[in-house]
């Protein structure tokens, strides 16, 4: 005799997940990003100091159970630059030469620097729900590429986290074993960076050829 289907929970909302965040984690920063495309798929930014204490509690949450990290991915955020047209009085010279006080339009830009963004899918095998989405964002693009892992929470970080190390630049603290995944230890630079310059052929097959020897 079968009975009816379990009833499966619904995941929680991202802004009850965030609150819950907030209850649990003392101190924790949480900032959501709202995804406007039919699949609503909002994540939650997390604040480094925070980020494995958060990590922890979306796994052993009892509503949650966030048990499995389904993939690691990463994101080049450029330097960006914005203009806004805002009004200004100045003095300016009339037909006659007489310089009068008036309105007039003035742009302004704003340049926001880049970073790199290390992006997390959770899912439950337990609950059978997700993906709850986090983000870990670096200080820029230069030399503050530094993001704590997430690897000592859910294992199957590791290599991804490896992947994104090796051709973005994230530098994951805590990692147990960050080194280059793809490319050879003596590549210089990240491939998947959105400015990457791709060396001359004969320079790569010099560095091939030092690697085999």
């Amino acid at each position: 005799m079968s009975g009816a289907p379990a009833v499966v929970p619904a995941l929680p909302a991202v802004e009850e997940i965030k609150a819950r965040i907030e209850a649990a984690v003392a101190g924790a920063q949480v900032a959501i990003i709202q995804n406007g495309s039919p699949s609503a798929q909002h994540s939650m930014v997390l604040d480094h100091a925070h980020a494995r204490a958060v990590a922890e509690f979306l796994r052993d949450d009892s509503a949650l159970r966030l048990d499995f990290c389904s993939l690691v991915t990463a994101v080049d955020w450029l330097d960006a630059e914005t203009s806004e047209k805002v009004k200004v009085k100045k003095m300016v010279a009339g037909p006659d030469g007489v310089e009068q006080e008036q309105e007039v339009d003035e742009v302004r830009k704003t340049k926001t620097p880049g970073y790199l963004e290390a992006v997390y899918h959770l899912f439950s095998m337990e609950k059978k729900h997700g993906p709850v989405v986090l983000r870990l964002r670096t200080a820029n693009r230069s030399d503050g590429t530094h993001v704590p892992s997430l690897t000592p929470v859910w294992r199957s970080a590791e290599f991804q986290e490896r992947e994104a190390f090796d051709l973005y630049g994230i530098v994951f603290d805590g990692h147990p074993d960050l080194r280059r995944i793809l490319m050879w230890d003596g590549f210089v630079d990240h491939p998947m960076r959105k400015d990457y310059v791709p060396p001359a052929d004969d320079i790569l097959e010099t560095r091939a050829a030092e690697v085999r020897s």
